[in-house]
């Protein structure tokens, strides 16, 4: 509904006026110009005499000045004006007085007095205000995504997205890079999440997908002598959502001819570096690396937080014959037993190791077991379990001194690397040990290149199955393909991957061997990639490449701690748009040309 007070205000068209300038671009330079500005009402304040008015748009701020005695027929509109009207504003550029400078403002130190002004548009009252002075459930601000898009901070992380896209680009362009872009209605290869299916009118019973990646495009690209392939393009992935993914999400994908992971790294270091340099974050040159072995070995995960230590340590040859029953039979079924040390353990309290098995029955663990170490000795439940030699192999495998806390899990290596690698985050947060303002990178390398699925009852790739093995574990591809490692590398960000790649397999006999360990017959590799096949048998270069999440680049690189955030129009945890209300049922009509029926 109108206010009472607006309904005798006729709305205006632009006529012939055109923008001048934006608000937040006006300076004290600018001072006596005669400008036309456009936006909508931040806020108006009434001083008698005077109508104060912050008209805003995407730039920023701009005070107006609306006076009986410069412009009464602007005035009276003034008197009607409400937030989130549209307006258009002719008026001249003052300087305001010394008292008056707003210093929390770009535009603070001018005001534009109104000399003619249009009202273009209403709002009815707002579900919340877009000044970021209101909280607001993201449900609300989901469902009013056209609302929420107007706050400054929504709108300064997006107009930062296009400049980071827009950085990639150049940097990508001055090394020798081409934009090509790929399908986004391909065939389903599904050998990694669920795909989006798009069903075919024109060829009944069938089905296109919507591209998880464009991987097997780029290495088709390769093979057609485009050695150096760029795009920022739109991915779909069905598969369940959390803070940092989407259904659908934006690759920065590229792929180079003729490389090695070195290669693929160094252009990757740079463009890191064009980027990261928007918000003034240094990137060092090189990122260090750590193999994936030591990762696992040293954090419990690929993708670990460097900005802290609480390093984990292995001591179950330690503890392989000790009387406590649990780590020892744990060694025995062939599992681990690590511990993390906490220096100045006493910062956590009884109540906080009573609450330890509930931050890691999430992963599977049953329990944590805990020491202090006192100058006097140990302090435990377990203590007495422990010989003196095996206390002090313990102390000296992890570095352990007196004041030191220590946390033990035993368990299969997955069971114990998930619970401590996120064990040691919490711990690491709670006690303010992870500097909020760093920035640490590191290169992951020299992962397996597959995984053994007990569900499948076969192994499975553990990026793809075009990732090359390195060249000395040829010969054990089929003898022993537990101990292949890729040449694969992510680069991980404050413990976020952002972004993956490998050199990928560019001979169709290793091709064919990898799908063969995969499980993958000839028959069906022939079905889902003989195109892939046929082009790496006329003639493929060797070639790798890498793909980076815009998104989630994005994310870090403004501070947030979702994607969400820094996407124009998202989807919530469910996969759905809380604003259009999709996914939603379709016409009758619309299936039987398609030629499907629901179940019930």
């Amino acid at each position: 509904m109108t206010d009472e007070r607006t309904r005798s205000i006729d709305l205006s068209g632009l006529g012939d006026w055109k923008r001048s300038d934006y608000c937040g671009g006006l300076r004290a330079a600018d001072n006596g110009r005669e400008v036309t500005v456009m936006g909508w009402v931040n806020s108006r304040r009434d001083h008698g005499g005077l109508i104060f008015v912050d008209l805003r748009d995407r730039s920023g701020i701009l005070q107006i000045v609306f006076d009986p005695d410069s412009s009464g027929a602007a005035f009276a509109l003034a008197e009607a004006l409400r937030s989130e009207f549209v307006v258009a504003i002719r008026g001249r550029i003052e300087k305001r007085s010394a008292e008056t400078i707003n210093p929390n403002l770009a535009t603070g130190e001018i005001e534009v007095v109104c000399l003619e002004a249009k009202l273009l548009s209403q709002a009815r009252p707002l579900p919340f205000a877009v000044d970021g002075n209101t909280e607001v459930t993201e449900q609300t601000r989901l469902k009013y995504r056209f609302l929420d898009l107007r706050r400054p901070e929504m709108q300064e992380r997006l107009l930062f997205r296009h400049r980071l896209a827009k950085s990639v680009r150049d940097y990508l362009d001055g090394a020798g890079f081409v934009e090509i872009e790929t399908p986004v209605l391909t065939r389903s290869t599904p050998e990694g999440a669920r795909d989006y299916l798009v069903p075919s009118r024109v060829t009944p019973g069938h089905f296109y997908a919507l591209p998880q990646s464009p991987q097997l495009f780029k290495q088709i690209l390769m093979v057609a002598g485009f050695d150096r392939y760029f795009q920022i393009v739109r991915c779909f992935r069905d598969e369940d959502l959390r803070a940092d993914r989407q259904p659908e999400f934006t690759q920065i994908d590229l792929e180079m001819s003729f490389v090695t992971p070195d290669d693929v790294m160094a252009v990757t270091e740079g463009m890191l570096t064009v980027a990261c340099a928007l918000r003034g974050i240094e990137v060092p040159q090189p990122i260090p690396r750590l193999t994936y072995d030591d990762a696992m070995r040293r954090f419990g995960i690929d993708r670990p937080d460097m900005r802290f230590g609480l390093e984990l340590a292995e001591v179950s040859d330690v503890v392989r014959n000790c009387e406590f029953k649990v780590f020892r039979e744990a060694v025995a079924k062939g599992g681990i037993v690590k511990v993390l040390r906490v220096p100045d353990g006493d910062r956590l309290s009884r109540k906080d190791l009573d609450n330890l098995p509930t931050l890691v029955a999430p992963y599977g663990a049953k329990g944590v077991a805990w020491v202090r170490v006192n100058a006097d000795g140990w302090q435990s439940p377990i203590a007495k379990f422990l010989s003196d030699s095996e206390r002090k192999g313990i102390e000296s495998a992890c570095g352990a001194g007196a004041g030191d806390l220590l946390m033990f899990l035993a368990d299969s290596p997955k069971v114990v690397n998930d619970s401590l690698a996120n064990l040691r985050l919490k711990i690491g947060d709670q006690l303010g040990m992870i500097p909020s303002d760093t920035y640490a990178f590191v290169w992951v390398t020299d992962f397996p290149l597959f995984d053994y699925s007990p569900e499948d009852k076969r192994y499975v790739a553990v990026h793809h199955p075009f990732t090359s093995p390195r060249d000395e574990d040829l010969e054990r591809l089929e003898s022993d393909p537990a101990s292949i490692k890729a040449l694969a590398y992510d680069v991980v960000l404050n413990g976020t991957e952002l972004g993956g790649g490998s050199v990928r397999i560019h001979r169709p006999d290793v091709q064919s061997r990898v799908f063969q360990a995969l499980g993958i017959g000839e028959a069906e590799a022939r079905n889902k990639f003989g195109f892939l096949l046929d082009a790496l048998s006329f003639g493929a270069p060797p070639h790798g490449g890498i793909a980076f999440g815009l998104d989630r680049l994005a994310m870090l690189l403004t501070g947030g701690t979702s994607i969400r955030d820094v996407i124009a129009f998202p989807k919530t945890q469910r996969a759905t748009c809380l604003m259009t209300e999709a996914p939603s049922p379709v016409d009758p009509k619309q299936l039987r040309e398609l030629g499907l029926k629901l179940s019930e």
